[in-house]
């Protein structure tokens, strides 16, 4: 896969669905996308790939939830610790942004995602 000259989106997702329908959209609007269903596969990824710009990250996932992988990805001594993080979340309640975004989440987005509002927020960072 060439991926160079595109931005590199890392989508941390347990649901194949919604990997395979964002992989779908930012395809279409030329990013280049790696996908992984597990915290321990992502962190592999951004090990391998040192010119991820972005990642998507589930707070819901079976093996870690999504404050304790921020914390891994942020709080690691690896290249990687210093990007950017956009929290995913079904459960929008009151104050889960805020909670999102003081453990280390650079942005926040819920689900269903409006491509609208995601697009904007990927090209901030």
């Amino acid at each position: 896969m060439k991926i160079e000259n595109k931005k590199l989106i890392l989508i941390i997702d347990d649901e194949p669905y919604n990997i395979f329908a964002l992989k779908l959209v930012l395809k279409s609007k030329g990013y280049a996308v790696l996908s992984s269903f597990s915290l321990a596969d992502g962190l592999e990824l951004l090990r391998q790939h040192e010119r991820v710009n972005i990642v998507l990250l589930d707070m819901m996932m079976p093996d870690i939830d999504g404050y304790e992988g921020i914390a891994k990805i942020k709080g690691s001594e690896e290249n990687y610790r210093n990007v950017p993080i956009i929290a995913v979340t079904a459960q929008a309640m009151t104050g889960d942004r805020e909670k999102c975004l003081l453990a280390g989440a650079d942005g926040y987005i819920s689900k269903p995602i409006e491509i609208d509002e995601l697009i904007p927020l990927i090209e901030k960072f």
